[in-house]
């Protein structure tokens, strides 16, 4: 069901192929050309979109007991797929327990006993974590240690991908159309397969265990690479008229 969304990236990278080549058509402009200068620069929204995920703490990595960097997230607390959901209630008390101000938003998520009094107390509780380090502490017991996958993505799908096109760009202005669109589907294609053996799966495993949706999405992307790279060296030896 397209209308429910879930596609992420990969639905917004499609939505910007499919709106620049109506551009291009409507504007008279080369649809390769202009692909080329957003693709260079599209990293860094990129990376901008994953620092977002690492400070709001969603799409986050998966349990790493032993990763000397691995960051506890609480909006595990929330996550039905997650482990750290079973003891939301004992980490809920120890955080009233810490900070007292909590107290009546956890009694009115105790009288109410809905769904939605449970996300009003846990809005709270986040804000406390953000504010009073005892909260933190009282809660960090019930989290479990994860990697930051977030950060990951923002470093390859979006710091290195755009350093290695800026570079191709500057060094090679005189590169065909579409060498670069090529090379961002292709190269975003692996950086994001490749961080997924990392990030907790959001969806249900394609394959269990060996492919997530996101990395099954991303093998697609490696067809766009190969139209593209195929369309910017016919144009490289195309023979001049």
């Amino acid at each position: 069901k397209v209308w429910e969304g879930g596609m992420a990236s990969h639905g917004g990278i499609l939505g910007l192929v499919i709106f620049t080549w109506f551009y291009a058509r409507k504007h008279k402009v080369s649809w390769t050309g202009l692909g080329d200068g957003l693709c260079v620069v599209a990293p860094l929204g990129l990376f901008f979109g994953r620092a977002a995920n690492f400070i709001n703490g969603e799409l986050y990595g998966r349990i790493a007991p032993s990763l000397s960097w691995a960051v506890k997230f609480p909006t595990a607390l929330m996550d039905a797929k997650a482990p750290e959901s079973g003891s939301f209630e004992v980490a809920a008390a120890a955080a009233v327990n810490a900070d007292r101000s909590l107290a009546p938003a956890y009694d009115a998520m105790n009288e109410a006993g809905t769904a939605s009094g449970q996300h009003a107390f846990f809005e709270q509780l986040l804000a406390a974590t953000r504010r009073s380090d005892q909260v933190k502490e009282a809660i960090a017991p019930y989290l479990e240690p994860r990697h930051p996958s977030q950060v990951y993505e923002g470093a390859l799908e979006g710091l290195l991908l755009f350093a290695i096109l800026w570079i191709v760009r500057v060094r090679f202005p005189k590169a065909p159309h579409g060498l670069l669109t090529g090379m961002f589907f292709g190269l975003y294609a692996i950086f994001r397969i490749f961080a997924e053996r990392f990030r907790e799966p959001d969806a249900a495993w394609v394959i269990d265990g060996v492919l997530t949706q996101g990395q099954f999405l991303s093998l697609f992307m490696f067809a766009f690479s190969a139209a593209f790279l195929i369309l910017a060296w016919r144009r490289k030896t195309q023979p001049v008229a």
